[in-house]
């Protein structure tokens, strides 16, 4: 079964504690909303999810694939949107045919063949979701996934988020962006 679990997870950076004693589970059809100022910790929050950043204290569990959306796209900026995508499925482990759904999904499908360089930071953050969509993990970790987007994108990965969860995904969304996450656990640092 696919889970993700803090258990009384400490958090320290450069000398400073961001956060301590920190207890949740997440499991299939889960989401936890990461909220608080900036430099709160919710980007290192998602970091130690992500298994990039141990904890100062305490365990994270992890059973199941993760995919992981943080400030840069990782997108090579000199391919098509298209091979880019692929590049990233094949690693993941995704099948390749799954980036024409990604694409569909995050309304990209006619940039598809535009390099990466070329697309907007609206456009960009949109094509990182692609890559978290095609990778097929079930377990999403996404930092800050609205910055950049207007609101019909909002709502789209607001929708994507909701389609993972009625599959048995987990979403773990830090955020200072208003983002609808129903019945997601709040975790206000």
């Amino acid at each position: 079964m696919n889970r993700l679990a803090f258990d009384r997870v400490a958090c320290a950076r450069r000398g400073q504690l961001l956060f301590e004693t920190l207890s949740f589970a997440l499991g299939p059809g889960d989401a936890a909303l990461v909220t608080g100022p900036n430099g709160a910790g919710k980007s290192s929050l998602v970091r130690i999810a992500a298994g990039l950043l141990a904890p100062a204290s305490g365990a994270v569990i992890r059973d199941g694939g993760l995919a992981l959306l943080a400030e840069a796209t990782a997108l090579d900026h000199d391919r098509t949107l298209a091979d880019a995508l692929r590049f990233w499925a094949t690693l993941d482990g995704a099948a390749r045919e799954a980036v024409p759904a990604a694409l569909a999904a995050l309304d990209l499908t006619p940039l598809a063949a535009a390099p990466v360089r070329i697309l907007s930071t609206g456009q960009r953050r949109r094509a990182a979701m692609a890559r978290v969509v095609a990778s097929g993990s079930p377990i999403w970790l996404l930092d800050e996934p609205a910055n950049g987007l207007d609101q019909p994108a909002v709502d789209r990965l607001a929708a994507l988020i909701a389609e993972h969860r009625t599959r048995g995904g987990i979403a773990l969304v830090a955020t200072h962006l208003p983002i609808a996450l129903p019945d997601a656990i709040e975790v206000r640092l």
